[in-house]
C-alpha cells in the first residue's frame, strides 16, 4: 500500500469501480437533469435526477417491475420491456414539466442497440429531448420483440426441451401483441 505525504487516497466508490467522477462532473456541468439508467440481474431502472449540493434529488423514477400493473407478462429485462420503461418515465417526466435531460449510463458499457438505448428511444418517443447519436438506437422490429419470436420459432423446431424450459412462463408468439397493448395503456 502506498503511503507518504503526497499520496492521496482515492474515493471509495472510485476504488470499487462504481463511479467515474470525471464523467459525472461533465454530466453535472451541463446543468440539465440526468436520465440515470441502471440494470440489475432481473430489472432495468430509470430515474431522472437533479444535482443539489447536499445530495442529488430524484425527480421521477420507473422500473420494469411496474410493467406488471399494465399487463406485461414477458421478461422484465429484454429490449421491449426497456422501451416500455423509457416510455413510462418519459410520460411521468412530462407531467412534472421536465423537457430535457442528459443520459447517464454510469460504468456500464455502451453497446449499440442495447437495452439502455431501447429505454432512451422510449423516453424520446414520450417527448423528452435527450442528446444522442441516432445510429445507437435499436431498430423498430427489435423494440417490438419480433427478434424474440423468431428465435423462439427456431428453438421450437430444433430443441423442444430447451424451448419448454426457456419460455415456460409466457408464449413468445404473443409478445408483439402484448407490447402494443401495454404501450397503448402507458400512452393513453
Amino acid at each position: 500500500m502506498k503511503i507518504g505525504p503526497k499520496y492521496r487516497v482515492p474515493f471509495k466508490r472510485r476504488l470499487k469501480g462504481q463511479t467515474n467522477y470525471r464523467r459525472r462532473l461533465r454530466l453535472l456541468l451541463s446543468g440539465k437533469p440526468r436520465l440515470v439508467v441502471r440494470k440489475s440481474l432481473r430489472y432495468i431502472r430509470a430515474q431522472i435526477i437533479e444535482f443539489h449540493p447536499r445530495g442529488d434529488r430524484v425527480l421521477v423514477s420507473a422500473s420494469s417491475q411496474e410493467l406488471k400493473k399494465f399487463g406485461w407478462k414477458g421478461s422484465a429485462l429484454n429490449i421491449p420491456s426497456s422501451y416500455l420503461v423509457g416510455l413510462l418515465i418519459g410520460k411521468r417526466a412530462l407531467k412534472k414539466r421536465i423537457k430535457s435531460a442528459v443520459l447517464d449510463i454510469g460504468v456500464q458499457k455502451s453497446i449499440k442497440g442495447s437495452r439502455i438505448y431501447a429505454l432512451l428511444k422510449g423516453v424520446m418517443d414520450a417527448g423528452l429531448k435527450v442528446p444522442h447519436s441516432p445510429d445507437v438506437l435499436p431498430p423498430e422490429d427489435r423494440i417490438k420483440g419480433e427478434h424474440i419470436v423468431k428465435y423462439a420459432k427456431e428453438l421450437k423446431e430444433g430443441n423442444k426441451e430447451r424451448y419448454r424450459i426457456q419460455f415456460s412462463r409466457t408464449n413468445p408468439e404473443e409478445l408483439p401483441r402484448m407490447f402494443e397493448e401495454v404501450k397503448s395503456k402507458i400512452v393513453g
